[in-house]
């Protein structure tokens, strides 16, 4: 037996509480080496990039687990060394690179030379059962990337806003004809965002979609529920031009269910759905409820992405306002997951992640002494998305960003990152990685949105705003397309930072993401890990993407 993994410690927050009960039963996941995984991110960037000859052509299914599945050989020992231990294993992914098992603690700790305990979250008092360190035969360390969960620990995850309710005579003054900043922009929306003032802000046009097969996907975690008779509440106060009755179709997964008794709707649930649906005008959304069955927040990331995969009408778009700490995953997880999203990018969906609220310390308090990046906002496969605020904007000091610690810079950033870091100088030096990718991409608002909630008006912050409003400025350009006969836009990064899409965003060269003790990282002229390349403009995404 050769140790395939090991840490010296449990992540972050954690503390070990007792052995695993030995009849406990553990479903564990065995992710298998891809057959070419480097071959299926060349493909991607060929149908991702502008500049190729292939953009636009999205990969098939069967393309795609063509690069991703195991080879014969793998499969093959990997399921005898099972079968000799009565072990049954079942593929959980369309290209079979991923496999479960459902073994006692006992039989755990024996096939993996591992010890199984259980693990505490202080803050919650929520326990995970995990190893520090496991085992496998080294004849099959060649064929297998890792187990799960073993050393991975995923705290409870998102950060669900704080909700402020507002006094009616403030949510009655925001839906008045406020007296324009700008030709454009009313007042109010210094104060507080409607879809009116994303719509102002940002050129997004009132007109409804038209193309019924361009679906927003909008996912749900941690028992978030969106509620039909709060987004209604909502239509009637700030959208008044489309019907209070549109409303989304629902999806679930893993146990996943949407109840519906008001008091317990999401508050970042209703956020995600109000602000798709409100400001996506007659875009198909649908609200992805993924349960906890595995009882482990990364089964439900990866079981929603091998969901979609399996589709033949999937969303164009996914917007996701949860993440973790990506030092709470182990590398070979991270890398997994990452290669998740890659796959579901080259089949021409655009995959929208929230940064993160807890500036450059992560979900981290101010002790931590180096910078926390957050995943999956950092895996170069999808889009980051920051927050600023204020109708003169200026990034926002919860907007996470920084440098992967696991990922390197992608090309399409690389002169990006290289001049912020040379612009900075010795600010901040040895808190994070000068050769990681940066995050986020861009940003759009992400203060003081109105939301309806449990019968309620009132106001919440964070990325979380922001990620939904840049789905739904992503799904109307995808409809555009569609209308005009041409391929949606998939994974978006590439286009973004050509000298076409960047020329569609206004640079945003003020705020700065403070923790870990320090004033963070600070906007400035060009891209930066705030603010990304800055906020959108829809008139201009319209040019550049050749409407």
């Amino acid at each position: 037996m050769a140790v395939h993994e090991s840490r010296a410690e449990p992540a972050r927050g954690f503390v070990k509480s007792s052995a695993a009960p030995a009849a406990k039963e553990l479903t564990l996941r065995i992710a298998l080496k891809p057959t070419d995984i480097a071959g299926l991110e060349a493909a991607l960037y060929q149908v991702s990039d502008p500049a190729s000859d292939l953009y636009g052509q999205h990969l098939t299914p069967e393309e795609v687990a063509a690069f991703v599945k195991p080879t014969d050989d793998s499969l093959a020992a990997v399921s005898e060394w099972l079968a000799e231990n009565n072990i049954a294993a079942k593929p959980v992914t369309p290209a079979g690179d991923m496999l479960e098992i459902s073994i006692p603690v006992s039989q755990a700790n024996e096939l993996l030379s591992a010890e199984f305990s259980v693990f505490t979250h202080v803050d919650t008092g929520s326990t995970s059962i995990r190893t520090l360190q496991y085992s496998i035969p080294a004849s099959l360390q060649a064929h297998i990337d890792f187990f799960h969960p073993t050393l991975s620990f995923t705290r409870p995850i998102g950060s669900v806003p704080k909700f402020v309710a507002v006094r009616p005579s403030s949510a009655a003054a925001v839906t008045t004809d406020a007296v324009p900043v700008s030709d454009a922009v009313p007042t109010s929306c210094n104060s507080v965002i409607t879809p009116a003032c994303l719509q102002a802000l940002y050129n997004i046009p009132t007109t409804p979609a038209t193309q019924t097969s361009n679906k927003l996907g909008v996912a749900g975690f941690i028992l978030q529920w969106a509620n039909s008779l709060d987004l209604k509440q909502f239509l009637t106060a700030f959208r008044t031009d489309i019907s209070s009755s549109t409303t989304f179709t629902l999806q679930t997964l893993d146990g996943g269910v949407n109840t519906q008794t008001r008091s317990q709707a999401g508050i970042e649930a209703n956020l995600d759905i109000q602000y798709t649906i409100g400001v996506a005008t007659g875009v198909p959304v649908t609200f992805i409820s993924v349960g906890e069955n595995g009882s482990d927040g990364l089964d439900g990331f990866l079981d929603i992405i091998t969901t979609l995969i399996n589709e033949s009408n999937r969303p164009s778009v996914l917007t996701t306002s949860y993440g973790f700490d990506e030092s709470d995953l182990t590398r070979p997880v991270a890398n997994n997951l990452c290669n998740a999203y890659m796959q579901l990018g080259a089949l021409g969906t655009s995959l929208i992640f929230s940064s993160g609220d807890g500036g450059v310390s992560g979900s981290q308090s101010q002790t931590c002494t180096n910078f926390i990046p957050t995943l999956p906002s950092d895996c170069p496969f999808v889009t980051s998305i920051g927050s600023v605020g204020g109708i003169t904007e200026v990034g926002s000091s919860f907007s996470s960003g920084g440098f992967s610690n696991y990922f390197a810079i992608p090309s399409y950033q690389s002169a990006d990152v290289a001049s912020y870091i040379a612009a900075i100088g010795t600010t901040n030096n040895g808190k994070y990685n000068k050769t990681g990718r940066g995050f986020p991409d861009v940003a759009v608002q992400g203060e003081n949105f109105e939301i309806a909630w449990d019968a309620e008006t009132g106001t919440v912050d964070g990325t979380s705003c922001s990620a939904p409003s840049f789905a739904s400025i992503i799904s109307l350009l995808n409809d555009q397309l569609v209308a005009a006969g041409k391929p949606v836009l998939g994974f978006l990064n590439p286009f973004l930072y050509s000298a076409t899409g960047r020329a569609a965003f206004n640079d945003i060269t003020s705020g700065t993401n403070p923790g870990c003790s320090t004033n963070g990282f600070s906007a400035r002229a060009g891209w930066d890990p705030i603010t990304g390349l800055g906020t959108p403009n829809f008139a201009l995404l319209k040019t550049a993407v050749g409407l």
